[in-house]
């Protein structure tokens, strides 16, 4: 992914963005910067450390995420059919920034630092019931057992 791509962001949107992020149920909260029905979906994330995002995959030759890491660090996690892992990938800035997440790959993140900000891009026309399919073998979001298994993926990429 070429770097100069990467939009821009002001100090008061990252203020503003992580603000909506942080009293979001979901401690996270995106910045679409795509208009519906575009090919091309662009969106920055802003996430904290407690947000946990059910795994899940795109199904879709086209539908290749594209992340480049613009604030602190996080961990995608990729996972086979079963639901183990079978690849971890670290991005933090200075080192390892940027990753592409295959089409039916099962995928979720971690975040290492308590505040992240990811720039993601994926072609294809969003469809809200086609666009992903969540993992039956992981817990849903907003669950005591979503709790539960954010401390399990945590644990397992830092230790």
């Amino acid at each position: 992914m070429n770097k100069d791509l990467i939009p821009d962001l002001s100090a008061a949107e990252m203020q503003y963005f992580f603000s909506e992020a942080e009293s979001s149920e979901r401690r996270r909260f995106p910045k679409i910067l795509h208009e519906q029905g575009d090919y091309n979906n662009k969106v920055i994330n802003f996430i904290f450390d407690q947000s946990y995002m059910q795994p899940h995959l795109h199904p879709g030759d086209e539908k290749i995420e594209k992340m480049f890491l613009i604030y602190g660090s996080f961990a995608l996690i990729l996972f086979n059919n079963k639901g183990d892992i079978s690849e971890c990938i670290i991005l933090e800035k200075g080192k390892r920034e940027t990753v592409n997440v295959p089409a039916f790959a099962w995928h979720t993140y971690v975040m290492l630092s308590e505040k992240v900000v990811i720039y993601e891009t994926m072609e294809g026309v969003y469809d809200p019931l086609t666009w992903k399919e969540m993992a039956p073998w992981a817990p849903l979001e907003h669950t005591p057992e979503a709790d539960h298994y954010l401390s399990y993926l945590k644990d397992t990429v830092s230790g």
